[in-house]
This record gives structure tokens, sequence and C-alpha cells, in this order.
């Protein structure tokens, strides 16, 4: 970690992203949502919502402000925005969910609840960005990383992802006048959300923490570096260009040339997880590392569904089966990997680094117990790809027993975690000794 300090307020980041999670799977296991209704449904909206803010990007902010410091070796910048931030987010995501749920029909409400979503995400996303770029900003004498420069980009696209946002939700809160913003916007909103900030991003911390956790080799190679140019640049074309070739002309071109990009991007990246996978010197390859490649087969299963479906004109009929793909089996399935390693590595680092040489401590693999926890994470997996065989063929039924199963698996994962934060597996003997404290559970402790 290069001396990198512990972020204190990560763990309060993972807590509400993984209760998040479970109230996405579980609104799933109750047929609420998407594929009971519509894709467009203010129901779907709210369980999107809940996966791509409350689940997944409070997971990524928790990380990066671990993570960023570490990628380009120098302290976080604007530690004192971080709870300000978390807190913005929390209660920009519950305006949200209401307007949503007013949109339904469900409650009603006599303030223009989604304006101040608008407002409250935008200021909660703004502080998490003000605080990784000047974090980054800090290393540019030094060069940045080609991990950093993932990142880089993910900052740049969570940025469009918010403006596009908060100006639907403004839309549909009466504040802006209506206009046909849907139609050119929510394409690139998506794009920049799933595509940039969340998936460009993860590429990048994974070029960083997959050598890191499997002491594989660090050396920067030509497949990232085109992986990251192709990438960049059908990223740009997908947001910016797009939409506005086709309210000008009509025309897809340059959607198609990012389409191609991204292919480009997603075999180079794949190059370079085989490169790390196979160099690695940690024989024996731990579990996150090994779950994680469920999460990478989802990845380029979606890719290849992906173009398939475009090829014979149905990619917008299955839209709902990718994006499952993407946010449970991509993203989702490499976050609980990642979590069940970086969960117990800080707390390992919290209670036994300041004592590490001094007195007898702990392994962080003695945190958790991988031979336990191994099947939760096989059923996951095999939940997931049975949820979107159920979606391919048109069974809700199937779609909901799925649900349960991933329910069942991410409770069980959860309850690991807990017990790694507590120091449940750890034996007694070894458990605190003297110098050390028991890590809270939702903040690390200010030393």
């Amino acid at each position: 970690m290069n001396g990198a300090a512990l972020s204190r307020w990560t763990m309060a980041y993972f807590a509400a992203a993984f209760g998040f999670l479970i109230v996405a799977e579980a609104l799933m296991a109750c047929g609420y949502g998407f594929p009971a209704v519509a894709v467009e449904a203010p129901e779907t909206l709210v369980l999107v919502h809940v996966t791509a803010i409350g689940w997944l990007s409070l997971l990524m902010c928790g990380a990066l402000f671990q993570f960023v410091p570490v990628l380009v070796g120098q302290p976080l910048q604007g530690r004192c925005l971080v709870l300000p931030a978390l807190l913005c987010l929390l209660a920009g995501l519950a305006c949200l969910l209401a307007g949503f749920l007013s949109l339904s029909g469900v409650v009603e409400i006599g303030f223009p609840v989604l304006g101040c979503a608008a407002v409250l995400l935008a200021a909660g996303f703004g502080l998490v960005a003000t605080a990784l770029a000047r974090t980054l900003w800090s290393a540019r004498r030094t060069g940045l990383p080609m991990p950093a420069r993932f990142v880089a980009v993910g900052l740049a696209c969570l940025a469009a992802a918010v403006l596009l946002g908060a100006v639907f939700a403004l839309t549909f809160a009466g504040l802006l006048p209506t206009t046909d913003v849907a139609g050119w916007g929510l394409p690139a909103h998506a794009v920049a959300g799933f595509g940039g900030w969340l998936t460009f991003t993860a590429v990048g911390v994974s070029y960083r923490l997959l050598p890191m956790f499997m002491l594989a080799p660090e050396t920067e190679r030509a497949t990232t570096r085109l992986a990251w140019w192709s990438g960049s640049v059908a990223l740009f074309l997908a947001i910016f260009v797009a939409p506005a070739e086709r309210a000008l002309s009509g025309s897809d071109a340059s959607l198609v040339v990012a389409g191609l990009l991204g292919c480009v991007a997603l075999a180079c990246y794949g190059a370079d997880l085989l490169f790390f996978y196979r160099r690695r010197k940690r024989r024996a390859i731990e579990l996150n590392s090994r779950s994680a490649v469920g999460a990478f087969a989802c990845l380029y299963l979606m890719a290849i569904l992906a173009v398939a479906m475009t090829v014979m004109g149905e990619a917008v009929h299955h839209l709902g089966v990718l994006v499952f793909l993407a946010a449970y089996g991509w993203l989702g399935g490499l976050g609980l990997s990642q979590l069940y390693k970086i969960v117990p590595f800080l707390t390992w680092l919290e209670c036994y680094g300041p004592v590490m040489g001094r007195k007898p401590t702990p392994r962080v693999q003695d945190l958790v117990v991988e031979r336990r926890d191994g099947p939760w994470f096989i059923l996951y997996f095999a939940a997931v790809l049975g949820g979107m065989a159920a979606l391919l063929t048109g069974r809700p039924d199937l779609f909901r027993l799925a649900a349960v199963a991933m329910l069942a698996a991410t409770a069980a994962i959860g309850l690991e975690l807990v017990l790694a934060r507590r120091l449940f597996n750890v034996a007694r003997e070894k458990r605190l000794p003297e110098g050390t404290v028991r890590p809270h559970l939702f903040f690390a402790a200010q030393r």
C-alpha cells in the first residue's frame, strides 16, 4: 500500500452499498420492476438507480478514496469532503427514489423532490470528484500511471452522467422546459454511467488490485495503453459525438465506430488479464481472484451477446438482459469478489499494522474461511446466469427464483465480511495482541 493512510469512511461507503445491493435483490425477488413491468417504467427506474447509485457507485467511491492515493503515491486531498459526500449521496438517492415512486403513483409528494435529488446527487458526486481529481492532479509532475488514467477518464464520464441525470430529474420535476432530452440523452447517460464511470474505472482499479493481490508483474504493457486509448475514444464518441450526429443527420456511424473501438479495448484488457493470471508469483489463487474470473466471464459474455444482438437487430429488445448482466454479473460480481479481499485486507492493516514486526499477528487470509465461503460465490454467479437465461426466454417466474438465489448468496457473503471485520475467524490467542484494538464496523479509527 506504499504507506498510504487508511480512508476513514471507506467502510461506511461499503456498508451502505451492500445494504442497497440487498434491497435491489429483494425487489427483484419480489417481482418489482423489470421484467414484471417495462424497462422504462418508474418501478424499473427505482431498481436501476438503487443498483447503479446505491450499490455500484457507492462501492466505487469508497474503493477509490482508499486506492487512488495508492495508485499515484500521494495522500488523499480533501479528506474533509468524504463524509459530506456520502451524506449528500444518500439523501439525494432517497429523494430520487421518492420521485420515481411518485411518478408510479405509489406516493404523492407536494414538492419537487426530483429537483432536490438533482441538487443533492450533483453535490455529492461533485465532492467525490473534487477530492479524487485533486489527488490525481497532485501527482501530475511525476506522471499518472496507467491505472490512474483509467480513473481520470471514469471521473470525466461521471460528470457527464450526473449532468445528464440532473437534466432528466429537473425536466421530470417541471423545473426545465419539456423537450425530447430522453431521446438523445438517455443512451449517453447510460453509456457514461455504466460504460465510463463504472466499467472504465473498474478496469483501471483492477489493473492495480489484481497484480497486488496475486503478486503479478505490474509493468505497463502496450495492450494496456491501447485499451486506454481505444476505450477513451469509444466513450467520447458514444457520449458526445453520437447524440449530436443522430440529432443532425440521423446517422449512427460514430456509434458503430465506438462499438468497434470498445471491442478492441475489451480484447486488450482480456490479454492483460491472462498475463496477470499466468505470470502471477502466488501459485495458489485466493478466492477473491478465483471468483473474479466469474465477473470477467460475464463481461465477455455480455460483449458477445451485445454484438450478436446488434447484428440481428435485437439489441433494443434485449436491453434489459445486457444491463442485468453488466450490473450484477460483471460489475456486481467483481465488486463482491474484491470486497472479499479488500475488507479483510484493510481490517488487517488497521488492527495489526501498528504492531507488525513487534507482536505475533495472523495473516490476512486468517480473517476469512475460503473453504466455507467459496460455494456462495458459485451460487451467486450460477444465479446470475440463471437470471440471464430467464430473461432471454421470457420467464419472469424463473427470474424471481434466480434473484432469490442471488439474495441468499449475497447475504451469506455479507455476513462473512462482517465476521472478518469483527475478527471472528481469528484464533482467540492471536485475535487482539497487546497494542491492538478491535476495528469499528463502519469506519476506521484515526491514528
